[in-house]
């Protein structure tokens, strides 16, 4: 056995080599300069696993070559003390074993994920679904010990291990049976709903924390909380988002649902309400969002909130509207920005304060926002659209653009008012038609199966910019991060 190699062989065996081959390629080269040795380096870049069509050979033979690469990568420094070389070095083990990823799943997500699923008798939501894959087969998603050593760390010292369970889902979603079970799966009421929604029908309000809900009139109210960060969204907020998501929908009394942003404590606007300041930047630099965050935004509430609640024995279907639904209205105070404003898309009516404005600094923060890509240019026309996600085009809610996607302006002082008359408008004549109208709506604006293909190719693109130097570098440069405090 080489020495300081796993017990288990594996990479042993895969690193085995005849001590007098030749001259080095360029890829051995580069694990050499960066401290490999020559013969292990020039064993691994020529110990490509071939798919051979059987899945239970090919998890084996896979999973010995990630350990491997593992391994290898185990030699080198901790991503701060790594020099040039030492980077090099790390980022093409991380190439070989990505693009072997690719392969596997290529020939294997059919099979695999009906076994993770029990032959899609079960539902897994994004979560417990990449932790059944890494115990089902290792190496193909982070384990449990790796992600919680990245959460760690900043996200410029991460290493990027969450790209792999981008990689995965991005094969799920494109897929049509995995990926139409997985947004079905995402679609299910939360697991602690039931238990909150007891709670909500017995007074009418429910404080979450992050979401406060509650009923006015006919119409059922969540109101966005997370004050200090202008009610901007991260990993101790989409959950809770997504129960009061539930509990709008699934409540009996009422015939339309709002979305709102609370008080916030910031000095410059204490006391006013703000939509959202979209994704959190402060948690995003520290590295405390998780690259889960977006498809739990994304495919989570956000998607509920377009599409309904699903059921268990249904999949959802664009024509004969297997899920439960409401009307959705947005009330724009301050600002929506970002995710913030991606919430808006989703809506059927959007009520906003003259003095409001929305934007969608995806430029500036380095990442892809959302299904915006998707939505905005119904709204505004594709070269506005493209002018707002990768220009940086500010759409002040009182103007011509503005207009297009906020349905109603109003002086900043009368939005309870104006509130109050959307809510009489849209429920004093009925609701009969409009769930009917909003599914016609959608089937000739976004299918399941075109939202299904768009997250298919977001899962893998936004894997990659969420963990890209230039990110880290855009959030100091445009967004003083240094200075933010968690």
């Amino acid at each position: 056995m080489v020495s300081g190699l796993p017990a288990t062989g594996s990479a042993e065996r895969v690193l085995r080599v005849n001590r007098t081959f030749a001259a080095p390629s360029k890829e051995a080269a580069t694990l050499i300069a960066g401290g490999i040795t020559a013969d292990r380096a020039s064993a691994f870049v020529s110990s490509d696993p071939a798919i051979n069509g059987d899945f239970a050979n090919d998890s084996r033979s896979f999973r010995n070559f990630w350990e491997t690469g593992a391994w290898l990568r185990g030699q080198l420094p901790a991503k701060p003390e790594r020099n040039g070389e030492q980077a090099a070095a790390s980022e093409l083990i991380h190439a070989r074993e990505r693009a072997a990823r690719e392969r596997f799943l290529s020939a294997h997500i059919e099979t695999l994920y009906g076994k993770l699923t029990s032959n899609y008798r079960n539902f897994l939501r994004v979560g417990p679904l990449v932790e059944a894959v890494a115990k089902a087969v290792p190496g193909l998603t982070p384990s449990p010990e790796t992600l919680a050593a990245e959460a760690a760390r900043p996200l410029k010292d991460k290493d990027g291990a969450e790209i792999d369970q981008g990689i995965f889902l991005s094969h799920v979603l494109a897929q049509s049976k995995c990926g139409t079970h997985l947004l079905q799966a995402m679609l299910l009421p939360n697991a602690a709903t039931k238990e909150k929604f007891a709670e909500f029908m017995k007074s009418g309000s429910i404080d979450l924390g992050a979401a406060f809900v509650s009923r006015r009139g006919k119409a059922v109210v969540v109101e966005m909380r997370n004050p200090r960060f202008l009610n901007a969204i991260d990993d101790s907020t989409v959950d809770t988002i997504d129960i009061a998501t539930d509990l709008a929908i699934l409540d009996p009394d009422t015939e339309l649902a709002v979305l709102r942003g609370g008080v916030v404590e910031h000095p410059r606007y204490r006391d006013r309400r703000i939509f959202s300041a979209g994704l959190n930047l402060s948690h995003l630099y520290h590295g405390k969002i998780s690259f889960l965050f977006y498809f739990h935004h994304i495919i989570g509430f956000e998607h509920k909130i377009l599409r309904g609640l699903a059921q268990t024995d249904q999949a959802p279907d664009d024509i004969f509207g297997r899920t439960k639904e409401k009307p959705w209205a947005a009330c724009v105070e301050t600002f929506a920005i970002g995710g913030g404003c991606q919430h808006l898309l989703a809506m059927d009516y959007v009520l906003a304060a003259s003095d409001a404005y929305l934007t969608l600094p995806a430029r500036k923060e380095g990442i892809i926002p959302g299904a915006a890509n998707l939505r905005l240019p119904r709204f505004v026309g594709m070269s506005a659209a493209r002018q707002a996600i990768m220009y940086g085009r500010r759409f002040d809610c009182d103007s011509p653009e503005g207009r297009m996607i906020c349905d109603e302006i109003v002086p900043p002082g009368e939005m309870d008012s104006a509130l109050d008359k959307l809510i009489a408008g849209f429920t004093d004549s009925g609701m009969v038609s409009a769930v009917g109208n909003r599914r016609h709506f959608r089937i000739g604006q976004e299918t399941l199966d075109e939202f299904r293909r768009y997250m298919a190719l977001f899962a893998r693109e936004q894997a990659y910019c969420h963990f890209s130097p230039a990110l880290v570098a855009n959030l100091e440069q445009h967004w003083n991060a240094k200075e933010r405090r968690l």
